[in-house]
C-alpha cells in the first residue's frame, strides 16, 4: 500500500511540474496538439481497427514508450511490452485507474483493455522527470 501512496504522490508532483513548465516553455501535454499522422513523440498514433495494439516500454535511450501516443477504438486491448532498457520502468495512469508494477529485464508485459472512450495519460513514474509518459485516447464509432 506505500508504494501505490508514494507513486501517487510522484504522479501528482510530475503532473504538476509538468503543467507548470508547459506554461513556461510552451511543451506539449499528452494529447495536447496531435494529429496522428506523424512522426514525432508527442503525435497520436492511430491504431482503430486493431483488436489488440503493442507499446514498447523503454525505448529511444531506455527512456520513451513506443508509440507514447495511441488512438484506438473501445474495447481495444494494449499490451505494454518492456524492452529492458533503461532500468526498471511502470505504466501509471495519472488518474490512477490502471498501473503496472515496477519491473526491468525484457520478459515482461502488462495489458489493458480499454472500453470507454477517452484520454487516458500515463506515465513511467520512475522517469517521469525524464519525459517518460504517454496516452491512449479510446473512439467510440457511436457519434
Amino acid at each position: 500500500m506505500r508504494d501505490r501512496s508514494r507513486r501517487a504522490l510522484l504522479a501528482a508532483a510530475g503532473t504538476a511540474t509538468a503543467a507548470a513548465l508547459a506554461g513556461c516553455a510552451g511543451a506539449v501535454l499528452p494529447g495536447a496538439g496531435t494529429t496522428g499522422g506523424g512522426t514525432t513523440g508527442d503525435e497520436r498514433v492511430d491504431l482503430t481497427g486493431q483488436a489488440t495494439v503493442t507499446v514498447a516500454v523503454g525505448v529511444d535511450g531506455g527512456f520513451s514508450y513506443a508509440p507514447a501516443h495511441v488512438r484506438i477504438d473501445a474495447g481495444t486491448t494494449v499490451v505494454w511490452e518492456w524492452t529492458g532498457r533503461g532500468g526498471g520502468h511502470d505504466v501509471y495512469a495519472v488518474d490512477g485507474s490502471f498501473a503496472s508494477d515496477i519491473l526491468a529485464g525484457s520478459s515482461h508485459t502488462f495489458e489493458r483493455t480499454f472500453d470507454e472512450p477517452g484520454v487516458r495519460e500515463y506515465v513511467c513514474t520512475p522517469h517521469q522527470t525524464r519525459g517518460m509518459r504517454g496516452s491512449v485516447e479510446v473512439v467510440s464509432d457511436e457519434a
